[in-house]
């Protein structure tokens, strides 16, 4: 089969397969770690006041979602110049680790408070243009590897598992890297460097692995501004779009809430490890399961169930964590947790792999190919939530009256900040997902595909 730009496919064996997948074992780690432990580090570690804490999450990530279209099109630029998008993932496998190490190495003769926050947020900052530069072209390449949902869908399902990978080994391995260091700043700036050298090693590995991928993204190349012009009449692209970043917000805020979870309501910070595996270990089983039926009952259906799946979900976990660790609450709060992970499984693999399906279809449209484009408005929306999740987050920890203190352990807290951060966990991800419904059956009736 030929894909756009003229390019014939080229046969996916394992090996091409694992070659891309890989990447995703390091873009899930600088997507979980940060989302899941940053806040925390500055809150209780360096004794950041929550408000000014969520204005360091955000800040960097407000300037990589105007980065990431500006990526995109350079990556299509090169791509027209040289057939392929090397380069760029180069520069990101390089550069990311570096700077997502010195985020949670805040040296011993800078103070917490606002000193410490700003060493973070301008280690953050460069994080993640360093990730712009990796993760946009990266999210290009299924789109031209790949001429039928089929195969792309294929692709997507050892990306996700991947993904999965990345996501449960650094969850799991970075709370306890700290623990097994001796925690406090010293136990971070460790885990930072731990968990620095494996996502080099699987940035790498994607950047030599997928130097076959041919890119044509033509027939001529486009400025920022123009391929925004040529991209905004794509109306199932910004409709999934939509959908996708409202479910990327409803995680993140799960994920910051986590530690808190652990350790104001469950009694013990170790717990955060354990609920993160519970969440995304069965992700990498529940991917297979989730390809078969969306080719037997429709992506579309599929990706609408396990949105009000993870919605319920959600809200059965108030009652649950309410409980605490006593009367079974913790059993109950790791299972539903787990069940929260079969759907999130679905809401990874599901608009990945319809988002080629719209660039297709706009090649078809416009004659010009701009996956870099798409990919860049994509990444910008996926960063903006995950960005804003923490923020978010440390907005509800703000408003319940949350306490920090630079301990390293949890402080007394009053029983309106102990209910805020529990809602802030359970209630506000399921209004995010149950948000996120419209917009996932709208594109159904615009792809024509049944909802």
């Amino acid at each position: 089969m030929t894909l756009p730009g003229g390019v014939v496919e080229r046969p996916l064996g394992r090996g091409r397969l694992l070659g891309y997948g890989v990447g995703s074992i390091g873009t899930g780690v600088f997507s979980a770690v940060p989302g899941l432990l940053l806040l925390y580090y500055l809150t209780d570690m360096l004794g950041v006041p929550a408000a000014v804490a969520g204005v360091v999450l955000v800040a960097p990530k407000i300037w990589d979602v105007l980065l990431n279209p500006l990526v995109g099109a350079a990556s299509d630029r090169e791509a027209v110049r040289t057939g392929r998008r090397t380069r760029l993932l180069a520069i990101g496998a390089a550069a990311l680790p570096v700077t997502f190490a010195l985020m949670f190495a805040v040296p011993g003769g800078v103070p917490g408070g606002v000193p410490g926050a700003l060493w973070s947020g301008v280690a953050f900052l460069l994080a993640a243009t360093a990730f712009a530069c990796f993760q946009v072209p990266y999210v290009a390449l299924p789109a031209e590897m790949a001429g039928t949902q089929s195969a792309r869908t294929r692709i997507m399902s050892w990306r996700v598992v991947c993904l999965t990978v990345g996501i449960l080994v650094a969850g799991g391995l970075a709370p306890a890297v700290v623990d097994l260091a001796g925690g406090g700043r010293g136990g971070y700036a460790v885990m930072g460097v731990v968990i620095g050298v494996l996502m080099a090693a699987a940035l790498v590995a994607a950047t030599l692995g997928t130097r076959w991928v041919p890119s044509r993204p033509g027939p001529r190349p486009l400025g920022p501004v123009a391929a925004f012009r040529l991209a905004r009449g794509n109306r199932p692209f910004f409709v999934l779009l939509a959908a996708f970043v409202t479910q990327a917000l409803a995680v993140a805020v799960m994920l910051a809430g986590a530690p808190y979870v652990a350790s104001y309501r469950l009694g013990d910070y170790g717990l955060t490890s354990v609920m993160f595996v519970c969440l995304v270990g069965p992700s990498m089983l529940a991917v297979p399961g989730w390809a078969w039926l969306a080719r037997r009952h429709g992506a579309v259906r599929c990706y609408l169930a396990a949105s009000a799946g993870f919605c319920a979900v959600a809200v059965a976990l108030i009652p649950a964590i309410a409980v605490g660790s006593a009367g079974g609450g913790l059993v109950v709060t790791l299972a539903l947790t787990a069940l929260a992970g079969v759907c999130y499984a679905a809401l990874q693999l599901l608009p990945l792999s319809l988002l080629p399906d719209t660039v297709h279809a706009d090649a078809a449209r416009t004659g010009q190919a701009q996956s870099g484009a798409f990919t860049g408005l994509w990444t910008a929306g996926e960063t903006a939530g995950l960005a804003l999740g923490p923020g978010l987050f440390a907005l509800v920890l703000t408003l319940s009256g949350f306490v920090s203190a630079p301990t390293g352990s949890p402080v007394a807290q009053e029983p309106v900040a102990l209910t805020g951060l529990l809602l802030g966990f359970t209630a506000l991800p399921a209004l995010l997902m149950l948000i996120s419904l419209p917009f996932v059956a709208r594109y159904g009736r615009l792809a024509k595909e049944p909802a």
